[in-house]
């Protein structure tokens, strides 16, 4: 239901501005469009090798890694991978939809997206040239804590502390 309203609200927005001005709506249009092809081929195959991992793994298996029951070595786990892993936003949450419905637990997909949007291990090398050695790892280390943070406060709002 959400999101035939959000699709709504999307249309009448986009309507009142084409009335507003046609060429700036088209030439937004082209842009949006172009972006749309820039990101759909790293989307597609993140999402074709999660599928085909999902196909090989069992749900068992991802269930003892990073399920409810692995507790805080799941949590670990997932954190880890998400520190090292680099991909985008709009790949990660699916992504960890899809581990949600595989048998991963919450506070370990918790932990797993939020180090992977905020700790950046591949792009240490990049972020130390504009921010420095220090600035960096501190930046890393405090977001790579931070993910412990956000695993305990969904633990403790859905109960799974």
């Amino acid at each position: 239901m959400s999101n035939i309203v959000l699709y709504s609200i999307t249309v009448f927005l986009l309507i009142i501005s084409f009335v507003k001005s046609k060429e700036k709506t088209k030439k937004a249009l082209k842009k949006a469009w172009k972006a749309f092809e820039n990101i759909m081929p790293q989307f597609l195959g993140i999402i074709i090798m999660i599928g085909i991992i999902l196909s090989i793994v069992d749900t068992d298996f991802i269930s003892q890694i990073i399920g409810k029951e692995s507790g805080w070595l799941g949590v670990v786990l997932g954190s880890l991978v998400g520190a090292i892993t680099l991909i985008p936003g709009f790949i990660a949450f699916p992504t960890a939809d899809m581990l949600l419905d595989s048998g991963a637990g919450l506070m370990q997909i918790g932990a797993f997206v939020s180090s992977l949007m905020m700790v950046g291990v591949v792009t240490i090398p990049v972020e130390i040239q504009y921010f420095g050695k220090k600035v960096t790892i501190l930046r890393n280390v405090f977001a790579y804590l931070f993910s412990f943070v956000v695993a305990i406060a969904i633990g403790l709002v859905v109960g799974g502390l």
